[in-house]
């Protein structure tokens, strides 16, 4: 059974702000909570699948962490950095015209590259998988119960955005949103690279 501490973890990671909520913000404003809803189900299920590998394979990724959690990182705060500018230049009216939402399938994979998502996967498995190991329907019941608290955290995040569109639909008040939210992301993953720096080479 899933208990309160795994709904409080799962809950707050899923709702505080990080690379998945400030690109649904963004994507709320830009394109509408109904063309964001894709994206939103596509981290969701992104989040899942990786929970379910992490905890299957729990031993297996914690012998690999070391080895591949600086290389994740540069990776994944170089995707981070390309989706800050490529959030900046939404700034332009014309590059809206162009744009698009995530998909289901870019939500999703998005978390690969997704530092929190994996410190999330990594730290549930460690702290709600039993001692003795798990068993294939442990391993779904987290899955489920990790899928039913994400989609409504980050939903709200998504409809934040939806709301705050007729807000913005002034052109300066929509470029200083945009930039504001990619100079947050950029911002975001020097940190995190800054930390894994350190973390690797101090």
């Amino acid at each position: 059974m899933l208990d309160s501490a795994f709904i409080s973890y799962v809950t707050v990671m899923s709702i505080t702000p990080g690379p998945n909520n400030l690109l649904l913000a963004s994507s709320g404003v830009n394109f509408g909570l109904r063309r964001t809803l894709p994206m939103v189900f596509g981290i969701s299920l992104g989040c899942g699948v990786q929970l379910a590998l992490t905890t299957s394979l729990l031993a297996l990724v914690l012998s690999w962490a070391g080895a591949i959690r600086f290389p994740l990182a540069v990776i994944g705060c170089a995707y981070l950095l390309w989706l800050s500018w490529k959030l900046f230049q939404a700034t332009s009216p014309d590059a809206k015209q162009q744009a698009q939402p995530m998909r289901l399938l870019n939500g999703a994979l998005f978390q690969a590259v997704n530092p929190k998502a994996w410190l999330m996967a990594i730290n549930i498995a460690i702290l709600f998988t039993p001692r003795e190991g798990t068993s294939l329907s442990h391993t779904l019941m987290l899955v489920a119960g990790f899928v039913a608290l994400n989609i409504p955290c980050v939903l709200v995040w998504a409809a934040l955005g939806d709301r705050l569109r007729d807000a913005l639909r002034v052109t300066w008040k929509l470029r200083l949103f945009n930039a504001t939210m990619a100079g947050l992301m950029a911002v975001t993953a020097l940190w995190l690279l800054f930390d894994e720096w350190r973390a690797a080479f101090a």
